[in-house]
């Protein structure tokens, strides 16, 4: 299976909002635990017209990862954080989610930032170990989940030819 990303797009709308919301509601049972208001509160900003905004937004970077021309998951960054990492269901533990973390860091890279940040959940903790971030301060709690900040040292260009 060949995984690309691209540069989200409006016409993306629908689809990364069916990804987000698979994603969180049938991958993220150890953060939500099934409650019904966790996964409320999770998925209420997770809507078509946030999704159309924050891609239109020039301060954050939205990419999608795409199989045979299907969005698969969804990334977006601003600054120097990592705000969102989604994969569908399906694809998860396929490599979707890690091209599209090496696409924000690629791009953070591109914009001399570094170090690049987020704030993992429990399912995602194992994922981020394995590329790079390492946790920077004790868990915090927004809406009733559990966020472990972490961090990773990004490599600029110009670190680079110092």
């Amino acid at each position: 299976m060949e995984i690309h990303t691209r540069t989200a797009s409006i016409a993306d709308t629908e689809a990364i909002c069916t990804v987000l919301r698979r994603s969180i509601t049938e991958c993220c049972a150890a953060d939500h635990r099934g409650e019904p208001r966790l996964i409320d509160a999770w998925l209420r900003n997770k809507t078509a017209p946030n999704v159309t905004a924050w891609i239109a937004s020039p301060s954050q970077f939205c990419v999608v990862a795409l199989v045979a021309n299907e969005v698969v998951g969804f990334g977006m960054a601003e600054g120097d954080q990592v705000l969102l990492c989604y994969v569908l269901p399906e694809i998860r533990f396929k490599g979707a989610g890690r091209v599209l973390l090496q696409a924000m860091e690629l791009h953070a890279v591109q914009q001399g930032i570094t170090p690049l940040r987020l704030e993992s959940t429990r399912t995602a903790l194992a994922f981020y170990r394995r590329n790079g971030f390492s946790p920077s301060g004790p868990a915090i709690s927004v809406f009733g989940l559990e966020g472990q900040p972490m961090l990773k040292q990004m490599v600029t260009t110009a670190m680079v030819q110092a």
